[in-house]
């Protein structure tokens, strides 16, 4: 459907057919988000109080897959949150139970997603069939980080290795999650076109003022392996840097953040302070809601960089400049662009990764 050379000098980026033809928009949510992970929740947050079966939607308004996670003594289960008979939505609300009960017919589940019981159905023959359990998806964690998949083409694994590469030494299930910095943006705007925004650092001195003053431009790095694109920022001598231990990979450097993306719509962006977790949803070929979540660990250090506020700006900036590339790739005029070898590692291999997928 589309190629993208795999020389960057030589490569031209996604053509603005892929971010405006309605076939690739609908390809992208088999092809794409259901063989990848998707973040689903903190299991801290989720299983804070009393109930034990948690209902959720796997990017509702898009690939809208309704799904529950269950706990029991043997951990936490994830199953569809859809009735094998005619297909109701099982469980509304959070709840603590024993038993899942439809509540349209009477069907009866196990928090093992095993049928146990249907009313009316014994001259019902071979029945029930395997169809008749809750399908079960699978559930990986990264410390408290749940994360699932419809189909997925890729080892979760292989994620937990790179993170774990660099991020080891930090005590991210000591962080503290705060709801009173997290927050739901709005962007008119193509989901992949604010993920090639986040894939560069290119624009920084051009549109983030404040965030390119804490930065060393010069040194900024980009990195990309298997579903993964790291990019690193280097402190200008002035601001907070990571105490790194001397057996990290990056000891003796002035490290100031880790910016992590996983294939398709995730980032984890880590600061002397804490955590910030983006997720990217689409909605729309012209509108995205962009999901970001704090975990704090040093409070001291969040009023120094001023993490909230500096996010809110250099989002708002984010925002202003996608949804004009969003209203330009409109153009007769316009039809693919270039990669500056440099400064655009992120974006080329991530245009990859769609080319491959949609191939």
């Amino acid at each position: 459907m589309y190629q993208i050379n795999k020389s960057i000098k030589s490569a031209s980026t996604l053509p603005a057919d892929f971010y405006q033809n309605p076939a690739a928009w609908e390809i992208c949510k088999e092809k794409i988000f259901c063989q990848n992970w998707q973040y689903i929740g903190d299991e801290r947050e989720i299983f804070k109080g009393l109930e034990n079966v948690y209902p959720l939607w796997i990017l509702e308004n898009y690939l809208d897959e309704p799904i529950i996670l269950t706990k029991n003594d043997d951990g936490i289960d994830c199953y569809t949150n859809v009735c094998t008979h005619r297909g109701f939505i099982l469980v509304q609300h959070p709840a603590k139970m024993r038993k899942i009960v439809c509540g349209y017919h009477g069907r009866r589940f196990d928090l093992k997603g095993q049928f146990e019981f249907m009313p009316e159905f014994k001259e019902a023959e071979d029945f029930p069939r395997p169809c008749d359990h809750l399908h079960k998806l699978p559930l990986h964690n990264w410390r408290q980080f749940l994360f699932t998949a419809v189909d997925p083409k890729f080892e979760f694994e292989t994620l937990l290795k790179k993170l774990e590469e660099r991020l080891y030494f930090l005590p991210i299930e000591d962080f503290r999650f705060a709801p009173e910095y997290s927050k739901t943006y709005n962007v008119h705007a193509h989901w992949a076109l604010y993920c090639d925004n986040y894939l560069e650092g290119f624009h920084i001195p051009f549109v983030h003022n404040d965030l390119g003053a804490l930065l060393d431009y010069g040194s900024y790095t980009t990195e990309y392996y298997d579903q993964i694109v790291l990019q690193i920022g280097y402190s200008d001598g002035k601001s907070i840097t990571f105490d790194l231990p001397e057996d990290h990979p990056d000891y003796g450097k002035g490290v100031t953040a880790y910016y992590y993306w996983i294939y398709p719509n995730f980032m984890l962006n880590f600061y002397p302070w804490g955590v910030q977790l983006n997720i990217v949803k689409p909605v729309t070929q012209n509108f995205t809601k962009v999901e970001f979540l704090y975990y704090i660990y040093d409070d001291k250090a969040f009023q120094i960089l001023q993490g909230d506020k500096l996010a809110e700006k250099t989002e708002r900036e984010d925002e202003f400049v996608v949804e004009a590339v969003q209203r330009g790739l409109r153009s007769r005029f316009y039809k693919a662009g270039r990669f500056s070898p440099k400064r655009e590692k992120g974006v080329h291999y991530f245009h990859q990764l769609i080319a491959e997928s949609l191939g």
